[in-house]
């Protein structure tokens, strides 16, 4: 480990993982200071890679990782060069996580803050219970996809499984394709230019070209999380 260690993390710091284990890069992760620059190299689908950072470095990982990568993410930017498996960028507060390939269950799963772009295609329960990331899809999203979202963005540039932001409360949806069926609670709204600025932004952010006018909004119809004594059966 002492080499990691050792090196000057402004000049930049190749870690490989066939030879060093996953406590160890996260470990000296978390000592990095801030503007450090990482190449992980094969990850090989190890679970936890740059999970719980906490200082603006960038992180490249050249490879597909496993569960819970970039989990928790604080500042740092975190990109992966191939898929990712369950729970990406999970509760992460602030910073930007880009996967290049696809992401599968639970990416950005209740996640506060910052930017998490997946490329490719997203599976089910993609952002949910969101409080507040952006979370911008290239592909499709699975079933389940912002359930029980608080706060946040998801942009789906491609279609939407079952049940779109069932019992939603205050995130906001934008699809471009065809949504299979939405969630309770869930109802299609107007798309106005304040939405459309805020599509804009988003996409950019994503380095997506798509054009905002080509989208749908979707969000909540207010009335599952509000208690009305006429429908106390429902509840």
């Amino acid at each position: 480990m002492g080499t990691l260690i050792d090196q000057n993390p402004a000049a930049g710091v190749t870690v490989d993982l066939a030879e060093v284990s996953v406590t160890e890069l996260n470990r000296a992760l978390h000592r990095a200071a801030d503007g450090s620059n990482w190449v992980v190299t094969r990850p090989q689908g190890a679970h936890a890679i740059a999970a719980g950072l906490d200082a603006a470095v960038t992180v490249t990982v050249e490879g597909h990782v496993g569960y819970y990568c970039a989990g928790m993410n604080q500042l740092a930017t975190v990109v992966v060069h191939g898929n990712a498996g369950v729970g990406l960028a999970e509760n992460m507060m602030s910073g930007r996580v880009h996967v290049k390939g696809s992401a599968s269950q639970s990416a950005g799963a209740t996640a506060h803050g910052g930017i998490l772009v997946v490329d490719a295609d997203a599976a089910a329960r993609c952002g949910i219970s969101m409080k507040g990331v952006d979370i911008v899809v290239g592909g499709n999203v699975g079933h389940m996809s912002a359930f029980m979202a608080q706060a946040g963005r998801l942009v789906v540039c491609g279609d939407a499984g079952d049940a779109l932001g069932d019992s939603i409360y205050e995130a906001r949806l934008y699809v471009k394709g065809r949504v299979a069926s939405l969630g309770a609670d869930c109802v299609e709204k107007p798309v106005r230019e304040e939405h459309l600025l805020e599509l804009a932004e988003l996409l950019a952010a994503a380095g997506r070209a798509d054009n905002p006018a080509d989208f749908r909004r979707y969000g909540s119809a207010r009335q599952l999380y509000n208690f009305h004594v006429d429908n106390a059966d429902a509840y």
